[in-house]
């Protein structure tokens, strides 16, 4: 996909990619430069809050670390 940048530096973004991402009048993103590669990434609107409970639901590493060293303390006896 090709998009021309405006005399005002303006990029339209195709309404199939808006809605796909669920961009609406207003929302702001982010342009992050990738070495040579610029991306357009959506903000979240509180970035901690956006990512909250994102790694909940799994095995606690902590707990399995622990058990772990806990048996190889016992073999070490």
């Amino acid at each position: 996909m090709t998009l021309k940048i405006s005399s005002k530096g303006w990029v339209v973004i195709p309404s199939d990619l808006r809605k796909k991402y669920h961009l609406e009048p207003g929302d702001e993103v982010d342009i992050v430069d990738h070495g040579g590669v610029l991306a357009l990434v959506p903000r979240l609107e509180d970035p901690l809050r956006g990512s909250a409970g994102m790694l909940k639901g799994g095995k606690s590493l902590t707990k399995a670390l622990l058990a772990e060293r806990s048996k190889e303390r016992s073999q070490e006896r």
